[in-house]
């Protein structure tokens, strides 16, 4: 199930970004030089984030060599579950900023960008789920807090719809940013999943999945981008 979440998440999410918000953003009137660089500084800050994330998760292993005092491993598999709940409360509550955004340019945009965000966090919010049973959180707890952080988007769409209603003329740049956010994601995390299953018989339903999502997209946006 997860696997096939991901592949739609793709086409969802290449489609939002390349045929809705980006041509949203480049029709307003912002610089198209500035929005290009916006672009460019998402893309390299994901990158960042991501390599951020992969040297926090790299950690030595009790009786590995190295002479760790016993449970030091647990204590270190405490903190990165903490660690991890605090960076997906963030995620989320820029989520919900975008999200926002997104309404406030087109009502269509905002329900595919929803969307798009959703299709992309219930494989992430699984995995994170199990990393915090790894961790020693029970599953109530395991439950509870990432509920919290999920509730994180519904703080960050409010103050976002209130804050940028006031500035009309950031939201290209926010769409923009979004945007790479989405192409990253699915370019450099995603595609390189599905690749992990170069048989025929996996690649024909990822290939159907992400041709759903593209088609979900121009469905939900009224088959064109139009004002």
């Amino acid at each position: 199930m997860v696997e096939r979440l991901v592949s739609l998440s793709v086409g969802i999410m290449l489609s939002t970004s390349l045929l809705h918000a980006l041509p949203e953003a480049f029709e307003s009137r912002a610089e198209p030089h500035m929005l290009f660089a916006v672009l460019l500084g998402g893309l390299l800050a994901f990158f960042l984030l991501e390599k951020l994330s992969i040297l926090r998760h790299s950690h030595h292993h009790e009786e590995d060599g190295h002479g760790h005092r016993h449970g030091h491993d647990k204590r270190e598999a405490g903190k990165a579950g903490w660690m991890i709940l605090v960076g997906d409360g963030m995620h989320n509550f820029t989520d919900g900023i975008l999200i926002a955004a997104a309404f406030l340019a087109d009502p269509h945009l905002g329900l595919v960008t929803g969307l798009a965000i959703i299709a992309h966090e219930i494989p992430q919010e699984i995995g994170d789920f199990i990393v915090l049973l790894n961790a020693g959180f029970s599953r109530a707890r395991a439950y509870a807090y990432n509920l919290i952080c999920s509730l994180m988007a519904v703080l960050g769409g409010v103050l976002g719809y209130f804050m940028l209603e006031r500035g009309m003329e950031w939201i290209p740049y926010v769409l923009v940013f979004a945007s790479s956010g989405f192409i990253y994601i699915a370019v450099s995390d995603l595609m390189p999943q599905m690749q992990r299953r170069a048989t025929l018989r996996e690649t024909i339903p990822q290939v159907i999945l992400i041709a759903l999502g593209v088609v979900i997209v121009l469905v939900l946006t009224g088959h064109a981008h139009a004002h």
